[in-house]
């Protein structure tokens, strides 16, 4: 079939699934399309480790997953949940066999050859996939990518093994607990979903787009300044606070592209603009959108823009970046925002950035 879900099944970014949510999710499958399972069981996976070594910058030849994405982009339907309960997660081979009335057989790689499906007759096949406990993230003998990879390649094999029997399947990847455990201390956000802007004891409040109303971005540093020919302006005050005068009515929230625009009448004599370039992007890999902050800009009075190149600053998009120090300086490959054409008179600092 085309699709075994409902468009609304995958869903929002930072939403945990729960056990009944998962068991809707699975009786659509089961009910929909081949009751042939293959359910391949990790002892430990987070979403977080699709993206970290997946290749999803620029280096996709060099990604830990290479079977597990051809098979996702060959399926006729797909459904990626980049984070499921725990306890959800233990309960589904227990479901599975209540489901299809049948005990799950245990497959070895030295029986792969040996399966006979039989596409009137439900089978459900687990697989466990090796070397995550003990001697995988848990131990120094094998890096978390060896383990992946490794883990990877039995998925090929086990893939191969089940398209040479012509046999409609359905295949499951989950894991009985994740991998990285992300703390939620959000309080700023709608839905206080996911990792967002630290909250901060100190009195200055973080700088909102829009003032008012649900915020679309939010911007804090301990301290916020910029220098010309080592004169140095420092912005903290201006900028965060429940008083301030910054001006960000020329900044945009869009799915794909934000511009972060803070407007101050007069820096050292003159009027100063500070731009915030944002790019929002989905990655297959990671199932989730992730931001990246990739230029910013200085406009003094009405003179060319100063351009600085951001790297590394970048986070899934319902997270935020944090960042001790986000400067200009010194000019190095610890830099994040590198200065290009006239901007090395400039300098920009920014602590406890997030």
């Amino acid at each position: 079939p085309s699709s075994l879900w409902s468009p609304l099944a995958a869903p929002h970014e930072g939403h945990v699934v729960t056990e009944t949510q998962l068991a809707a999710l699975l009786d659509s499958a089961l009910n929909n399309g081949p009751h042939n399972v293959l359910l391949l069981l990790q002892d430990k996976l987070s979403v977080e480790d699709f993206t970290a070594y997946g290749g999803v910058f620029g280096n996709k030849p060099d990604s830990a997953f290479p079977n597990l994405e051809n098979a996702l982009a060959a399926a006729p339907s797909s459904l990626v949940l980049p984070s499921v309960d725990w306890f959800a997660a233990d309960a589904v081979p227990a479901f599975l066999k209540a489901k299809l009335g049948i005990a799950p057989l245990h497959v070895a790689q030295n029986t792969l050859q040996q399966l006979k499906l039989n596409a009137s007759l439900p089978a459900l096949l687990l697989v466990r996939l090796p070397y995550t406990t003990g001697t995988g993230f848990d131990s120094p003998l094998m890096a978390p990518k060896e383990v992946l990879t490794s883990n990877d390649e039995i998925l090929g094999q086990v893939l191969s093994a089940l398209q040479s029997e012509d046999i409609p399947y359905t295949a499951i990847l989950t894991a009985l607990r994740p991998s990285r455990v992300a703390r939620d201390v959000s309080d700023l956000a709608p839905e206080k979903v996911g990792r967002q802007l630290l909250q901060k004891d100190e009195t200055l409040s973080p700088l909102q787009y829009p003032k008012t109303g649900t915020p679309q971005m939010l911007f804090w540093a301990s301290n916020f300044s910029v220098a010309f020919n080592d004169t140095w302006h420092e912005l903290t005050n201006l900028t965060f606070g429940n008083n301030t005068s910054v001006n960000v009515d020329g900044s945009k929230s869009a799915p794909d592209a934000s511009l972060l625009e803070m407007k101050y009448a007069n820096v050292g004599g003159s009027p100063l603009t500070v731009r915030f370039h944002i790019r929002n992007t989905f990655y297959n890999v990671s199932a989730r959108h992730w931001f990246n902050l990739y230029l910013v800009q200085l406009i003094v009075g009405g003179r060319p823009p100063v351009n600085f190149t951001a790297t590394q600053i970048t986070a899934p998009s319902n997270y935020s970046f944090s960042c001790t120090r986000v400067s200009s300086y010194p000019a190095s490959s610890e830099a994040l925002l590198v200065p290009s054409g006239g901007s090395q008179q400039w300098k920009v600092l920014m602590t406890e950035f997030q």
